[in-house]
């Protein structure tokens, strides 16, 4: 039950991380004003923002003028979806929902991350907030989040310092070292490796996959690291919780 409760809050958030992220890097309001279409600006009924199934109901397509409706929405909606699932699956009553609603944070700033280049300083300072209350409710201890936190932060911090000294460039996103120390607040410090590692691979794999498509890199071509970050820390959570005694 709590894989299927949490699966559907997971895609009714979804429905509003996906307006975040849209509409905030646009500087257009997420908080203020009703749901409206993207192309003709009409208000939308509340049978029209059911998530995932109004999308599917529509062909994608607002009713009125016919404007594809982005697929950002359905994607993370269902996204939030599957989050929630495993969660539910993984842990047991309020472990589970702290971590559906870390993944659903991970999944909103690592869908920013891949398209705007952004991690917004306010939803990563809540996924610190959620990580450091995950402690109340599931292992690691508070005291191994704290060290957790703080090196992530600081080791992403001298990796960008040293290498804009270096270089003379920046080399990494203000937000990564930040949603680095909010990862080590979620998993503690034993996992930070086993992320760094995992996003590094995967970084590395979206390199090699250019290269096979006759896609040439230059040295300064940038890459989503936070984008990266996000999607190594939620497995290695569903790891850590599933490993526990």
């Amino acid at each position: 039950m709590w894989a299927v409760a949490l699966g559907v809050l997971g895609a009714i958030v979804g429905s509003f991380l996906a307006t975040i992220a849209i509409r905030w890097p646009q500087e257009r309001s997420v908080v203020h004003g009703r749901s409206a279409c993207d192309g003709c600006g009409r208000t939308l009924s509340a049978a029209e923002l059911v998530p995932l199934l109004s999308w599917a109901a529509a062909r994608g397509r607002c009713r009125a003028c016919g404007a594809r409706i982005d697929a950002l929405h359905p994607a993370i909606e269902a996204g939030c979806a599957a989050v929630g699932v495993a969660a539910g699956l993984a842990a047991p009553g309020p472990a589970a929902l702290a971590g559906a609603g870390l993944g659903w944070l991970l999944l909103v700033l690592a869908v920013m991350d891949a398209r705007d280049f952004w991690l917004p300083d306010p939803l990563v300072a809540a996924l610190a907030l959620v990580a450091a209350a995950g402690a109340w409710v599931a292992p690691p201890d508070m005291t191994e989040r704290a060290i957790g936190g703080v090196g992530g932060f600081a080791l992403l911090w001298l990796i960008a310092a040293a290498y804009r000294r270096l270089r003379g460039r920046e080399g990494l996103g203000g937000g990564d070292p930040k949603l680095f120390g909010a990862i080590g607040l979620a998993l503690g410090w034993r996992m930070l490796p086993a992320v760094l590692l995992v996003a590094g691979l995967a970084g590395l794999g979206w390199v090699a996959v250019q290269r096979v498509r006759g896609r040439a890199l230059a040295a300064d071509d940038a890459l989503p690291l936070g984008t990266l970050l996000a999607i190594a820390a939620y497995p290695a959570w569903l790891l850590m919780i599933g490993m526990r005694p």
